[in-house]
């Protein structure tokens, strides 16, 4: 079964403690993510991030179905990187890298995923039509969002 990538990166303007402190707070996922997926945590979000961190949400990624997403934090390295692997929900696979290193003026986050999609060859022929169109959106939606809170350096 094929793997497939998502990289992104960003630069904003903030300090490394700015960076760190929003993007490990589980609960400002809701405020990076598109309305119409609905997300919503059920659970995990109470606490500092730490490794072996469970967290329970729904989501409605596709043609209005809520589903159920699991999510364990299994890396972190204090204001450098934490890993988020998916335990139960959409994807076959999903492993989600987040980097954090200061540059001139502010920060770089940088994302990379690697995901593998379910249900075999037919999962394979709708990725490209249907899910990777999707990813790209809300990754292109959490660039706007991340920069209207907090503005963006040049690359």
């Amino acid at each position: 079964m094929k793997i497939y990538q998502v990289h992104t990166t960003q630069r904003l303007p903030i300090n490394m403690d700015t960076a760190w402190n929003f993007l490990t707070d589980p609960n400002n996922l809701k405020t990076i993510t598109p309305n119409y997926m609905g997300f919503e945590i059920l659970s995990g979000a109470d606490r500092e991030m730490y490794t072996g961190q469970l967290i329970e949400y729904n989501v409605t990624p596709v043609l209005g179905i809520k589903t159920k997403w699991v999510t364990e934090i299994t890396h972190v390295a204090q204001k450098e990187y934490f890993v988020d692997e998916q335990l139960y929900g959409p994807y076959a696979l999903w492993h989600h890298k987040h980097f954090i290193r200061p540059v001139d003026g502010g920060v770089e986050m940088e994302d990379l995923i690697h995901y593998k999609i379910p249900m075999g060859w037919l999962g394979q022929l709708l990725h490209p039509i249907l899910v990777k169109p999707k990813l790209t959106q809300i990754f292109e939606y959490r660039r706007k969002k991340l920069a209207e809170l907090f503005g963006e350096l040049p690359a």
